[in-house]
């Protein structure tokens, strides 16, 4: 495999290309606003102007989206990647999406001869940009193993999770995980704000302890600063808790945090801050 086209360089997708074009891969990329893919574009990305011409002729097509109408867009509009992609082309969704979307690109591309994988990441654009990415693959495991050389590019904990939805199951997982871990973090920093402590001792001290975790050094510092600019936007994480909270609706699971944490952050977005970055929870204690 040489040729990639990619749609979607945004700020997971961007470092993404890099990585994938440092690993030896030719990149066509489409974006919906050139200039912003401007600076990939003069470091060898080759851009096309609509997806149809992006996705021919490519060895493996990646998509990295916002939403699941995105995602059904770029795959099955007249003129997209199943109509304009050539039958035996890989083609990997690694945006967050519903599981039975998933499913349904992996039934209708097998059947027009693609070969298609979920394979949402975790790990936010510094996990990107470092290639360190963990990246969480469902479809046929045959397919999987082919594309190894491209996951190995982008990430270092790259895990076959099994059939197509598979993947896009396990970061619904993820996803539940942070919403907890990271309301914790607001909670406890917004406790330790009242009662008068060192913000910056508190985190030198917490780190290494029990409660130390990958939000606590994500954005610690960044919530103790009032940094809200998104690694990952509030809008994004509704859209994952939402699919999460359905899917665990289908199978009868009352998974309460989760709950309590989606309806904090729609009442944050409904303020006007769904373009910020998740660890903006932290207004929901602070009232900022």
């Amino acid at each position: 495999m040489k040729t990639i086209g990619f749609i979607g360089v945004g700020i997971m997708g961007k470092p993404m290309v890099r990585n994938l074009m440092k690993a030896g891969f030719n990149l066509r990329i489409f974006a919906r606003n050139q200039e912003k893919a401007a600076d990939v574009i003069d470091e060898g990305a080759a851009f096309y102007p609509t997806i149809s011409e992006c996705v021919q002729h490519c060895d493996a097509v990646i998509t990295m989206v916002g939403f699941p109408p995105d995602v059904v867009e770029i795959y099955c509009k007249k003129g997209n990647i199943f109509e304009s992609a050539s039958p035996g082309t890989y083609l990997i969704d690694m945006t967050t999406t519903c599981p039975s979307l998933a499913e349904m690109l992996y039934e209708k591309g097998k059947a027009a001869g693609f070969h298609v994988m979920d394979a949402p990441v975790t790990g936010g654009d510094t996990g990107a940009i470092r290639g360190t990415l963990s990246i969480l693959v469902g479809g046929d495991e045959e397919d999987f193993e082919v594309c190894l050389p491209i996951f190995k590019a982008m990430g270092t904990n790259i895990n076959y999770q099994g059939k197509a939805g598979f993947g896009q199951h396990a970061k619904m997982a993820n996803q539940i995980m942070i919403a907890g871990t990271l309301s914790g973090v607001c909670e406890a920093l917004s406790y330790a704000k009242a009662q008068g402590l060192d913000s910056q001792i508190l985190l030198h001290s917490l780190a290494t302890g029990a409660a130390g975790s990958a939000q606590l050094d994500a954005f610690g510092e960044k919530i103790v600063n009032h940094d809200y600019a998104p690694g990952f936007y509030m809008k994004h994480f509704i859209k994952d808790m939402q699919i999460a909270s359905d899917e665990s609706e289908k199978k009868e699971l009352h998974l309460d945090i989760l709950r309590q944490v989606l309806e904090n952050y729609k009442e944050l977005a409904a303020m006007g801050n769904g373009d910020l970055g998740t660890q903006a929870l932290v207004k929901h204690y602070t009232q900022e």
